[in-house]
């Protein structure tokens, strides 16, 4: 469950993989119990035998996915090696690796072998993909015949800082998120999507959908502070460029670890954000 791509469907270089890693994790942490709350929601009456994890990242959904459902096994696909073989340290350290199946995969180009899931999570994957329409129906057609599929997606990347905040440039963080928007739109114009028309015509019944607003803190933990900072670094990367000389400047001394304005420093962090998910059936085949 992330917002910072690609995880599903594109190849990226080892320095970006080891940071997206990061966050991924952090994020794992920070917001387990909003991760617990979706999986806790989806309309499944048994504990499927199979569970299909796309674009699965490092685990979060994946070991989510195993707490929710004690007797499933989960095949967890990503296109990085190193997303994976964290995935795997982690389930080991939690006792669950028998339960769990890695497979590397490009979900843009052919699909591997996967078996016929009862439940198919994916979670801020689709908005990655090439031709999301194509992946819909390559997942109807994947799932067990009365099978589940859960969409998650985020409605955008977190904020960290109050609005008006004293010590900050007014409106930065919005005119980063602004930027952000932008560019999401010119390359990722599936983000942000109302998935719930496309399921449907990709041959899938919705039985539900559920919002989540995320507003956490503060006070904050040590985590929400390194959250903070990997994710605001992170945004930077991508809206330097589209940012005022002022503006940049406020945002790296917000990014120094040690300097006097780091956001490590802050007591005002805060995690807000929300997260929509969709849960749809694939009909049963009669008899």
């Amino acid at each position: 469950m992330t917002h910072t791509p690609p995880h599903a469907g594109h190849t990226h270089d080892h320095a970006d993989d080891h940071d997206q890693a990061e966050i991924l994790d952090l994020d794992a942490e920070v917001l387990a119990e909003h991760i617990a709350s979706i999986t806790a929601w989806l309309p499944v009456k048994a504990d499927p035998r199979h569970i299909l994890d796309l674009g699965s990242g490092t685990g979060a959904g994946t070991l989510a996915l195993l707490a929710r459902f004690p007797r499933s096994e989960v095949t967890a696909v990503d296109t990085s090696a190193g997303h994976l073989n964290r995935l795997r340290h982690k389930a080991e350290a939690a006792g669950l690796a028998d339960r769990v199946r890695t497979v590397q995969a490009d979900l843009d180009g052919d699909w591997p072998r996967l078996g016929a899931p009862e439940l198919v999570w994916a979670s801020a994957s689709m908005h990655h993909m090439a031709d999301p329409d194509r992946t819909l129906r390559q997942v109807h057609d994947t799932l067990a015949p009365g099978g589940l599929f859960a969409v998650v997606e985020l409605a955008g990347f977190p904020r960290f800082l109050p609005e008006g905040a004293p010590a900050d440039r007014p409106g930065l963080e919005e005119r980063c998120h602004a930027a952000l928007d932008r560019h999401h739109a010119e390359h990722m114009p599936h983000r942000g999507a109302d998935w719930g028309p496309k399921l449907t015509a990709a041959g899938f019944t919705v039985e539900g959908e559920r919002t989540l607003t995320v507003n956490l803190g503060p006070p904050h933990t040590e985590t929400v502070g390194r959250y903070a900072l990997a994710g605001l670094t992170r945004l930077r990367g991508g809206v330097a460029e589209a940012l005022t000389s002022d503006d940049l400047t406020a945002l790296d001394q917000l990014l120094t670890p040690d300097g006097p304005h780091s956001i490590l420093r802050r007591d005002d962090l805060t995690v807000r954000t929300e997260r929509t998910v969709w849960a749809a059936r694939r009909a049963t085949r009669r008899t």
